[in-house]
Parts: C-alpha cells; structure tokens; sequence
C-alpha cells in the first residue's frame, strides 16, 4: 500500500492528533509511532508534528506539561482539554459529511 501524501495528511494531522489524545496524555514522539501504528499508510514527520502540538495547545485544544518518557527521557506529554475535546466531535462530524460528500462523487456510476 502506499503511504498518504505528505500534503493530505496537513490537513488532517490536528484532529488526527486530537483523536490520538482522546485517550489519554502521550509525549510527541508517542503521538507518531500510535497513528503510524494505526495505518501503514500514515508517515508523521517531524516537520509536520511538533508545529501541529504548538498550534492546538495555543488554540486551548491540547495543554502540556513536562515529565520523564518511558525510556527515563524528560518529555512534554500532551492532553486534550474539555475544548479540544469538543473540537474533536466537531471534527469528526465535519470529517465524516466530508468523505461521504467524495465517496459519492468517486464512485458515481453515472455520466453528467
């Protein structure tokens, strides 16, 4: 299977994130190897992840706080907050209308 192209994935990353947290507080590098876990197809670079926790925690969405991986490394884990919380519901109602909406177009039988 091939992976996600590096720019479809920006445009999800922040709910993927959110979901990630929905169950409970990971350090960044945690948060990557879940959702890589999840699907082959996924590549969290980086690049992509540490802007993506600065933006939710500025937005409320996430908080942070300083503590000791489980390889005795001080790491920021992160936490979904009762606002991110409720942004993930939006999301993902928003998420799910979105690839409905696409699906029908894509697998349309029928010319215009």
């Amino acid at each position: 299977m091939s992976s996600i192209r590096p720019d479809l994935l920006r445009g999800t990353l922040d709910t993927l994130i959110l979901k990630t947290l929905s169950w409970g507080e990971l350090h960044g590098y945690g948060i990557a190897r879940w959702l890589e876990g999840q699907s082959s197809a996924l590549q969290i670079e980086e690049g992509s992840l540490y802007p993506a926790l600065y933006r939710l925690e500025k937005r409320g969405w996430i908080s942070s706080k300083w503590g000791t991986s489980e390889l005795g490394r001080r790491a920021k884990f992160y936490s979904l907050t009762r606002i991110g919380r409720e942004q993930l519901v939006e999301e993902t109602d928003r998420w799910r209308v979105y690839t409905q909406a696409i699906s029908t177009i894509l697998l349309a039988d029928a010319r215009p």
